[in-house]
């Protein structure tokens, strides 16, 4: 049995929360790759392979966004946000200018990632907080979740 079949019938946050920060894998959190908790991605980073759909769920009560830095996403990829914004600063206006792209408590936002490399995120009212992440696409990355 795979660990995202077992977390889904245990349903534990602590056994949830003991796998989340595993790197090489995916969140592997039931429903979902990647929760938002008040201030953090849990699990910050993860590791998929090319054509992998990550399904962020917002499992606080707070609002939150999941918007790529557009300057770092690797060569060949485009800008990528909840609300599906075309570029970084379109997302920061559009959440300053009524919270455009906000992803509500356990509503879910999800993007599929083709090109290899690290793809570095963040949540537009807490970045300064240390809400940010990455997704690292790589070959090398397990199939098992």
């Amino acid at each position: 049995m795979n660990r995202r079949a077992f977390l889904g019938r245990v349903g534990g946050v602590t056994v949830a929360a003991g796998l989340a920060g595993c790197r090489g894998t995916r969140g592997d959190t039931g429903d979902h790759d990647v929760g938002m908790t008040a201030r953090k991605f849990t699990p910050a980073t993860i590791e998929v392979p090319p054509g992998t759909t990550v399904v962020w769920k917002n499992t606080s009560t707070h609002a939150h966004t999941v918007t790529a830095y557009e300057e770092s996403v690797p060569e060949g990829t485009n800008f990528w946000s909840s609300g599906e914004f075309e570029s970084q600063s379109a997302a920061e206006d559009g959440w300053l200018d009524g919270n455009g792209g906000a992803i509500y408590q356990d509503e879910t936002y999800e993007h599929t990632f083709e090109t290899p490399g690290t793809h570095n995120y963040f949540c537009i009212p807490h970045e300064a907080g240390g809400m940010v992440g990455a997704v690292i696409v790589t070959e090398e990355a397990s199939t098992d979740a």
